[in-house]
């Protein structure tokens, strides 16, 4: 076989694999209003639809996303399956209760997160691609039990009460969860793009300092606790809302983990340019190049997510816009990063500012996130610790 006849063998597998894919989310999708379409308002149809275009575009050329749907959607249904209508099945389940009831598979998410990291750098430092695969490895199986975890949570929260029932984004234990997820999807992703694993230790330090408090906060608060919602989140902008926040998020703390590796890889170049540090990381302007991305992406997400928040604010209270400390740090961190991305794309500025600005910007968007909540209060306050 010629390598014309080679590659045009590959291309025809290829389309072949993504029209599956793509009818696989058409048929999940009408299944879905098929169940549950009576239940479904204007806006739930659109989220369900935007969720399935989203969720084929992203897997079209990523086989490791269609990995993950696939597990995600089987693992959840068999635990679904697995309780029945008891909340108590777990009790006589060794599956539910080891591995697949949200807060066991919660907490296998967080060992394997820590992992990761730790394979990452062990990887790294000893120029050992395999082990570098093997945190690659962990971190995909880290997002597939995390997402398990908050899925079955949502079936969780419907067999205590339907007036109990929601989607889990709704306090800190959630959406820290949410956070790590989202971010080591991010990661995964630019991963496979610029086929390094050299950043992963990096980027994964923050999503394991994120698994360190989530764990800090089950314990210490008993957050755990699936709770009624607050009458301000019982609305459908919380669905979309959040999501969007949390890939702004968590793109801009991998832009500031980028960032310090930047940094670090930078002096260490001028230091000592044969060491150690110096030779394993990715040339510079590759790291520069995923820090504007990074950016990029989550100022478009925060765009929307703060778009979607004035509405949702505008139903809930009134008024679009109330100077409220949580409004007022987004807009803090919205204007930080269209200032950046100004300075990057009109003034051409690059290079060791723009990497420190990054991780400033990290700093700037923490304190949006979890210090308004500690310090401030407000309006939202019902995600204070």
């Amino acid at each position: 076989m010629t390598n014309y006849e080679t590659m045009m063998n590959r291309e025809s597998s290829s389309t072949v694999v993504q029209g599956s894919w793509w009818l696989l989310m058409l048929l999940a999708a009408s299944l879905l209003f098929s169940v549950y379409g009576p239940l479904f308002d204007i806006y739930e149809v659109g989220i369900v639809i935007f969720t399935a275009a989203g969720m084929a575009l992203l897997g079209q050329n990523w086989p490791g996303f269609r990995i993950h749907i696939v597990a995600v959607t089987g693992l959840s249904l068999i635990a679904i399956q697995l309780y029945g209508g008891d909340l108590a099945a777990p009790e006589t389940s060794f599956f539910l209760n080891y591995i697949l009831a949200s807060q066991s598979a919660i907490m296998w998410m967080s060992a394997l997160f820590v992992m990761a990291t730790f394979a990452y750098f062990i990887g790294l430092f000893s120029r050992s691609e395999f082990t570098e695969k093997v945190g690659s490895a962990m971190t995909w199986l880290a997002t597939t039990l995390g997402m398990v975890g908050l899925m079955v949570r949502w079936r969780e929260s419907y067999l205590i009460g339907a007036d109990v029932g929601h989607i889990p984004v709704s306090n800190l234990y959630e959406v820290f969860i949410l956070f790590a997820v989202i971010t080591a999807l991010i990661y995964l992703f630019y991963e496979r793009r610029y086929q390094t694993r050299a950043l992963g230790g990096f980027v994964l330090l923050v999503i394991s300092a994120a698994v360190a408090f989530q764990l800090w906060y089950t314990f210490g608060r008993n957050a755990a606790e699936i709770q009624p919602l607050v009458p301000a989140l019982q609305s459908y902008w919380m669905k979309i809302h959040v999501p969007a926040n949390f890939v702004g998020y968590g793109a801009f703390s991998m832009a500031a983990m980028i960032g310090s590796a930047y940094l670090i890889t930078s002096w260490a170049r001028k230091v000592k340019p044969d060491g150690l540090m110096s030779t394993v990381m990715p040339d510079l302007i590759v790291m520069e190049d995923l820090i504007y991305k990074s950016i990029a992406l989550g100022f478009a997400f925060f765009t929307v997510a703060t778009v979607l928040g004035a509405l949702w604010a505008a139903e809930a209270w009134g008024g679009y816009w109330s100077w409220d400390p949580k409004e007022t740090w987004a807009l803090i961190v919205w204007l930080n990063y269209a200032a950046w991305l100004h300075m990057r794309m009109i003034k051409g500025w690059h290079g060791r500012p723009m990497a420190w600005w990054a991780v400033i910007g990290l700093f700037v968007t923490l304190f949006a996130f979890l210090g308004v909540n500690m310090f401030l209060g407000g309006l939202h306050s019902y995600g204070e610790l």
